[in-house]
């Protein structure tokens, strides 16, 4: 791999069936190209790392833009007035070599209002020439009169199993055998980015010698939580020793580990539990897929039900009230003890 350029650059799409998990946005702009039904303005909203600029590029690809005519601005850091006034200027000359102008706008909800406002007077009279695509993580900011005259395209935060596929997809052509469960952790701290998905396994990469990547290397190298902490935490909630849980937590604690990476590893597995408890289709899955030692860790606790077991859809709940609590505040440590001590001991 070079080592001058990151994978998601390396592997990020050029066409429209290289694009993974966003199939309902890529059969939309697909169509418009077919039938020539072309707007002037586009809003891609998503969470980072989702591909919003990505297919941007594409879909000025396809309709034929060139470099010369395709032009990017970081909204954050061109946000004011005379950075919109600019463009309108610009936006009244004619292409260089294409039929249109394409201006992607990244991060538009960082534009300041007399931004807005200016930019609306464009938009209700563009050139026949120019389209906009405003890219955007906060939907939430952008004016009502910029959406009512554009075309609103949400992108979908791809979910563990679409960024386990790309993952293993990488590792693969980049030489490397990945283990399984490799896979699944670096997809579960990518929190829904590809972008981040990339990264951690790039980090892994650089950090080992074979061409094989284990649980053991990603668990050493990306400094996740060990899968022996999270098993040690359900086996004290299972058993109801709040002795036991607080400790697991002072051994994260003291590794400086990331308390909300580690709770997302719990809830997976606790989920897991529960499903394999309850569809034997689940449980075929998790055996085909998962380590022997992993799939007997589920299995052993999904063996037991009602009185018998403290994993349970109550649990289950109250750790994803927390998961939610951890990510603002100071002292995550603490709320995630609070709510220990009430699910193991009820209290």
């Amino acid at each position: 791999m070079n080592q001058n350029q990151t994978l998601y650059r390396k592997y990020r799409p050029s066409k429209f069936d290289e694009v993974i998990g966003q199939d309902a946005v890529v059969g939309a702009l697909q169509n418009s190209l077919k039938s020539g039904k072309i707007a002037h303005a586009y809003i891609f909203a998503g969470t980072r790392g989702t591909g919003k600029t990505s297919i941007a590029r594409i879909f000025a690809d396809a309709l034929g833009v060139t470099g010369n005519d395709l032009y990017e601005i970081d909204a954050a850091s061109n946000r004011g007035i005379d950075d919109i006034r600019a463009i309108k200027e610009a936006v009244n000359t004619m292409p260089f070599d294409s039929k249109y102008k394409i201006y992607i706008l990244d991060e538009a909800h960082m534009l300041s209002r007399d931004a807005w406002n200016a930019l609306l007077k464009t938009l209700e009279e563009p050139p026949a020439h120019i389209i906009f695509i405003l890219a955007t993580t906060e939907m939430e900011k952008i004016p009502d009169t910029i959406i009512s005259r554009s075309e609103l395209y949400r992108f979908r935060k791809p979910d563990q199993s679409v960024l386990k596929e790309v993952i293993s997809r990488t590792a693969k052509k980049e030489g490397y055998d990945i283990e399984d469960e490799a896979a699944d952790v670096l997809a579960l701290t990518a929190d829904g980015s590809f972008r981040d998905a990339h990264g951690a396994l790039q980090k892994v990469i650089s950090g080992i010698t074979s061409k094989t990547i284990s649980l053991q290397s990603v668990e050493d190298i990306s400094g996740v939580p060990k899968s022996g902490l999270v098993n040690d935490l359900i086996q004290a909630i299972n058993v109801k020793d709040i002795s036991k849980a607080l400790d697991v937590i002072s051994n994260i604690r003291k590794d400086n580990l990331d308390i909300k990476a580690f709770l997302k590893m719990v809830l997976e597995k606790i989920r897991a539990i529960m499903l394999v408890r309850i569809s034997k289709e689940f449980d075929d899955t998790q055996k085909a897929t998962l380590t022997k030692e992993t799939y007997e860790f589920i299995k052993s606790h999904s063996d037991k039900k009602g009185k018998d077991t403290n994993i349970n859809s109550e649990a289950l709940l109250k750790l994803l009230d927390v998961y939610d609590k951890v990510s603002y505040s100071s002292l995550p440590e603490i709320v995630l003890e609070a709510t220990l001590i009430q699910v193991v001991s009820g209290e």
